[in-house]
């Protein structure tokens, strides 16, 4: 569905841009409104904005790609800067494996929970019931099948084995240059553990470290004033592209997933933060709500990392050394949102194609579901991937499964957003808990709110 205002041209568009930039500077400067409340007005604004003037509104996209590649160019120094600093600090080796062991098994569990929330979403709502897949974009399953096959031939040209020693950097700095998480990762830790081996942890290395990870979570701090601009960009640009006319066919997925992400979010991750570590829950989701409109607007989990390190350590208290543990980690294998999509998309699939699913096939929804939150993420397109192979796992022949995704594929971006916050969401509640119980919580600053 095309803007109603779209016949206007891109003067009238810059114009209502230049003036809603001109209202965020105000906003901020003059008003002094909190940064996750202009950004909250800046989403809806630029949503409405890009509605209004339908592909006109992708010329602003260049604003929302530089604030994006802002974030990203801090990925990989304050990854690096921050774990080192962060493994410093813990002083003691074993305690680095505690923590370890406990991130590992938060982000097992809530992945659990998640792929049974997707089903059960599914068994609820029925997305797929009466869905014409056939309909499916001849370029959108193009674009897919190429996906797919790179995707295949990425997975069958590795063994597990393979897949593992690629966690350790043959060349770190290569590895920093490519932006590969995972063994820069590795990397850090071990540096880390090294400058502690060399009782070097007080010394000039050590100190340089930790100076090093101040300094980029202060630029941090600079890049995000300019959120609301570039998350005005961005969603004008989404809804100026899709509109809301994709939601014709796939409303009903669109819901599902939405309400599905929400009660993942306000239950799961507010179970751990309210009952399980007996912290007040609208203070934690009060101090990341930048981190989680940023993620909504990028959709990107390694860009929003930057935010989500500084909220969590300057909103909510917990040590650096912490969040520059677990945070990075849950970047990289904390896919809540996509394991939740995946169960989703299986009953939406089966549904669609009319198939009765017994216990054996929700097995398989779940094993395959997890799977993609610890074994997918050096995989280019792992989430499509992953799609098809459950889908033909339980049934669906692989001509109809296609089919199916190449009818969500174009439509994904909107359903990424809200599956990206969640996973967001997801790593700053596992921080604060794996903080809490390694004692690395400054509940002073978390309950701040409370004495104000």
């Amino acid at each position: 569905m095309e803007g109603s205002l779209e016949g206007l041209g891109a003067l009238p568009f810059w114009g209502i841009t230049l003036g809603a930039f001109v209202l965020f500077y105000f906003l901020g400067s003059v008003l002094k409104f909190p940064l996750w409340l202009r950004v909250l007005i800046a989403l809806l604004v630029g949503g409405f904005v890009g509605y209004l003037f339908g592909d006109v509104a992708a010329s602003v996209k260049p604003v929302g790609d530089g604030f994006v590649k802002l974030i990203r160019m801090l990925i990989i120094p304050l990854i690096f800067t921050t774990i080192v600093a962060g493994v410093i600090s813990l002083g003691d080796p074993k305690r680095l494996g505690s923590l370890g062991v406990r991130t590992i098994l938060l982000y097992l569990c809530t992945t659990v929970f998640a792929v049974g929330l997707g089903v059960l979403a599914g068994l609820i709502v029925k997305p797929g019931v009466n869905v014409d897949y056939a309909a499916a974009d001849v370029s959108a399953q193009s674009d897919l099948t190429s996906r797919l096959e790179t995707a295949a031939a990425a997975s069958q040209s590795q063994t597990a084995a393979d897949k593992l020693l690629d966690i350790i950097p043959a060349n770190p700095i290569e590895a920093m240059a490519d932006g590969n998480i995972l063994p820069i990762i590795f990397f850090s830790i071990l540096f880390g553990i090294g400058i502690i081996a060399a009782k070097e942890g007080e010394g000039p290395v050590g100190k340089v470290m930790e100076s090093a990870a101040e300094a980029v979570l202060k630029i941090t701090h600079f890049v995000m004033l300019l959120a609301p601009y570039g998350v005005y960009a961005l969603m004008a640009w989404v809804m100026g592209t899709l509109g809301l006319g994709v939601l014709d066919n796939l409303a009903k997925l669109a819901v599902a997933l939405y309400i599905a992400c929400a009660v993942h979010i306000l239950f799961v991750y507010g179970g751990l933060i309210r009952v399980v570590v007996g912290l007040p829950l609208i203070r934690f989701f009060s101090g990341i709500l930048d981190a989680m409109s940023t993620a909504y607007s990028t959709a990107s989990s390694s860009a929003t990392l930057p935010v989500t390190i500084s909220n969590v350590n300057k909103n909510l208290g917990v040590e650096k050394s912490v969040a520059g543990a677990v945070l990075p980690i849950g970047a990289t294998v904390n896919m809540d949102g996509t394991s939740l999509y995946i169960g989703l998309v299986a009953l939406f699939a089966a549904q669609a194609v009319g198939l009765d699913l017994g216990t054996a096939e929700y097995l398989a929804i779940g094993i395959a579901a997890v799977g993609v939150s610890i074994g997918a993420a050096g995989i280019p397109s792992a989430s499509l991937f992953l799609a098809v192979g459950v889908l033909t796992t339980i049934g669906v022949s692989e001509a109809d499964a296609i089919l199916i995704i190449a009818l969500i594929f174009p439509f994904d971006r909107l359903l990424d957003m809200m599956r990206t916050m969640t996973n967001v969401t997801g790593d700053a509640a596992v921080a604060t808990t794996v903080a809490k119980w390694e004692g690395a919580l400054d509940e002073e600053i978390f309950r701040r709110a409370e004495k104000e």
